[in-house]
């Protein structure tokens, strides 16, 4: 079961998200948040695998947020759900350790399939928010915080074990993270993962 907290400050919102998430088999709300305040408390009390974000929030923005949840959550993930589709907040989100970005116009069945995929490892954006990262990167090559740490350290040549007790996280999940890098920057083995790290200068 995929346990998921929803702060937005908007009670419909998280209402509304809350009826969705629960209507599926294997994904359940554990609790609703409408302040970063809240949201602290909860995770206090509470240990989500997923916390779906609004950026703007009425004590301290989503951004921050984020930062502060990866540095004291590290195994938790989280997916901005969000209004904002520029590319400075997708950016900042990302950079402060964000999986996933959702726009509040997705389809029920994006915000389900985005729960699911980065729950699974994998990083996760609404077709909208894709067009925007793509349009502005112009075939750039835009990595995540996750997926920069662990290029860092495949690039100093340490195992998939070793990579994972050094970002508390699974060999399996490591395993599923390194074949979609190899898969996002259009490489085969890890000596190619490499090279292309080191001159295009991705870390």
């Amino acid at each position: 079961m995929i346990k998921v907290i929803v702060v937005d400050d908007h009670p419909i919102v998280t209402d509304g998200i809350k009826k969705l998430i629960d209507s599926c088999p294997d994904i359940r709300t554990i609790g609703t948040a409408l302040c970063g305040k809240d949201c602290k408390e909860l995770l206090q009390k509470t240990t989500p695998d997923i916390i779906l974000l609004d950026i703007n929030l009425p004590d301290i923005n989503g951004m921050d947020l984020c930062r502060y949840i990866r540095g004291f959550y590290p195994f938790v993930r989280i997916i901005a759900l969000t209004g904002f589709k520029e590319y400075f907040y997708m950016q900042k989100m990302l950079q402060n350790g964000a999986n996933g970005y959702l726009l509040k116009n997705a389809l029920p069945e994006e915000i389900i399939e985005g729960i699911r995929e980065v729950y699974n490892g994998n990083s996760y954006f609404s077709e909208e928010a894709d067009n925007v990262l793509q349009a502005h990167n112009n075939n750039k090559l835009f990595l995540t915080l996750r997926e920069t740490e662990l290029l860092k350290l495949v690039v100093e040549g340490y195992t998939n074990k070793e990579i994972a007790s050094k970002l508390f996280l699974g060999v399996e999940t490591i395993n599923s993270y390194r074949k979609n890098l190899l898969l996002k920057l259009g490489v085969k083995n890890t000596a190619a993962m490499v090279k292309l790290a080191i001159t295009e200068k991705l870390i």
